[in-house]
Parts: structure tokens; C-alpha cells; sequence
């Protein structure tokens, strides 16, 4: 029993070690970007509706290639607008979205992919492309020069 109790927490650990490092509030993101001389990549999702979201999340954002890059280049921000209740988002965080949203995605694209200096600037989007994820790298890095 206590070998597979610590089978069970050397999983989560090493789980958890490398999944993404979200962050979901801008003005975080800011200061993180600025302390760590990061870009910050703002992605709006609809995480349980938009297919192609969905598509993103799994070939770029969750491969190890990408989470590698990332920790040492981006800062990485989420504006999620799920639609079922079950997946729900508390008001302030849905209300915080809302106003990345209008800063940000106006139009409502989705995904929509920003990328923003450390102040916030906008500096380039790109929404979902068929590329690897060294090539969907490629084109995040191209709007910073």
C-alpha cells in the first residue's frame, strides 16, 4: 500500500513539473515579463468549444518542445471563455477576460494568439496554424524584431 501511495506521488510530481505555467491575470504577467526579460504570450480560448483551440492546446502549447522553449522565453497568459457551466469561470476571472478581451481581441477571434513586450505593447497575433511547434516558435519570435 505505501508503495503505491508513493508511485502515486512521484506521478503528480512529475506531472505537474511539466505542464504548462499559466498565469491568467495581466498585470502578473507584466511584472513577471519584466523581472524575467520575457515576452508575454496571451492566448484567447474557448478551451471546451472552439475546435481549433483545442487543436493548439494539444500540437503547440502541451508538447515538450514548446514548454521547453517557453519557460526560458515567454510568459504565458490565458483568456479562457468556456461556454459550459460545469466549466464556468469565477465573475472576476470572466469579468478580467472580458476586459483583456476588449484591449486585445476586439473582433472576438478565437484562438487568438498575442504577443505583447513586457508593458503590454502589442507587438504581432497569429491565430491557429498547421505548424510544429519549433515552426509556430518561429513565427511568435518573428513579432518581437
Amino acid at each position: 500500500m505505501k508503495n503505491k501511495i508513493l508511485i502515486l506521488l512521484v506521478l503528480l510530481i512529475s506531472v505537474s513539473g511539466f505542464s504548462q505555467n499559466w498565469i491568467t491575470d495581466i498585470e502578473k504577467a507584466k511584472a513577471s515579463a519584466k523581472k524575467e526579460n520575457k515576452t508575454i504570450i496571451l492566448v484567447f480560448q474557448g478551451s471546451d468549444w472552439c475546435a481549433p483551440c483545442v487543436k493548439l492546446d494539444k500540437k503547440i502549447w502541451h508538447t515538450d518542445e514548446f514548454k521547453d522553449y517557453a519557460k526560458d522565453h515567454f510568459v504565458m497568459l490565458k483568456a479562457d471563455f468556456p461556454k459550459r457551466k460545469k466549466n464556468a469561470l469565477s465573475a472576476a476571472q470572466q469579468m478580467h477576460n472580458n476586459q483583456l478581451a476588449q484591449m486585445y481581441n476586439s473582433k472576438g477571434y478565437f484562438p487568438y494568439v498575442v504577443v505583447l513586450d513586457e508593458n503590454g505593447k502589442f507587438l504581432g497575433s497569429v491565430g491557429y496554424k498547421n505548424a510544429s511547434p519549433s515552426g509556430y516558435i518561429k513565427l511568435l519570435e518573428s513579432f518581437k524584431s
